[in-house]
């Protein structure tokens, strides 16, 4: 009987271990086997350190939202992942120069693809800049020279934008937001519905959507596979290795100068996108650096 009884009580122990097994794993389940899908989602996310609430429903939702979209556009999104190899490893430094977090090359990715985009409004580069805060940013600005094609310079742009940003709303989260629905437009809102959280704002459609944007790209392309791309390193558009000669006279004709430093014009331009005529007049004797590739010609 207390054979019987000792049998009983090993039985109920495994059935109860069991049940409490498959009751607190359902979910890590059900993840492992969205992982390697546009399905899978992840357990937390920040932007610069700053944590998204996700358990807020209408947060938690927006984020699914850009998650499926962007993961669910396979040219798109592997063409970005392969130029961030290229486009990063210039980035980065400046904002770490700059003392702006690395989440922020994200926001570049968001606005252009990291390619020199133009849009609809005017807006040029990498980082998307219209003329006027261009050239209130320090960058020049015309028919010869437009530096908002230059990847260094309106990098550094970009940082002085966000770090006055910063000072202004005293959040990153906030501070990106504005990149998109300017400086004016955020304290608007902030001061119309007193809070002053990004996730607590009702804002336009594309200022809503702009910040969920940059975490989906974030989380995608730092962990890829999780999302079902499958790239290798090989993949990847490699950095290529450039010198730079300083000029600070006129170059009459750029197709001469770039045979002379034993390349092409199409090669030139595309090292060089900011040089944006057939020469560059230079009366003021400016310096200026202009990139020769070294290889990948």
């Amino acid at each position: 009987m207390k054979t019987n009884k000792a049998l009983l009580s090993v039985v109920t122990i495994v059935m109860l271990s069991g049940v409490l097994v498959f009751g607190t794993s359902g979910d890590n389940k059900e993840k492992r086997i969205h992982e390697g899908t546009a399905m899978y989602f992840p357990e937390e996310v920040d932007f610069a350190g700053e944590k998204a609430p996700l358990q807020i429903t209408d947060v938690r939702e927006r984020l699914d939202r850009e998650l499926l979209i962007n993961a669910n556009l396979d040219a798109t999104t592997a063409l970005i992942i392969k130029r961030a190899n290229r486009a990063f490893p210039i980035i980065e430094p400046i904002l770490d120069k700059y003392g702006v977090p690395d989440d922020f090359k994200y926001l570049a990715v968001i606005e252009s693809g990291l390619v020199n985009a133009v849009s609809s409004a005017g807006a040029r580069g990498v980082w998307q800049f219209m003329p006027e805060t261009a050239k209130e940013k320090g960058m020049e600005v015309n028919d010869i020279v437009d530096e908002r094609y230059h990847l260094e310079k309106s990098t550094e742009a970009a940082c002085r934008y966000l770090l006055s940003a910063k000072d202004k709303f005293g959040s990153w989260t906030l501070a990106a937001a504005s990149y998109n629905g300017g400086m004016n437009g955020i304290t608007k809102k902030i001061d119309e519905q007193k809070v002053s959280n990004y996730y607590d704002l009702a804002l336009t459609e594309e200022t809503s959507r702009y910040v969920f944007r940059i975490l989906a790209l974030k989380e995608i392309m730092k962990q890829p596979a999780k999302y079902g791309f499958s790239i290798f390193s090989s993949d990847l558009y490699a950095p290529i290795p450039t010198k730079k000669i300083e000029v600070d006279s006129t170059i009459t004709d750029l197709t001469s100068f770039a045979m002379s430093q034993g390349i092409n014009y199409k090669i030139l331009k595309i090292h060089n996108p900011w040089l944006r005529d057939k020469k560059l007049v230079n009366p003021n004797k400016k310096r200026y650096e202009i990139e020769i590739p070294l290889a990948g010609y």
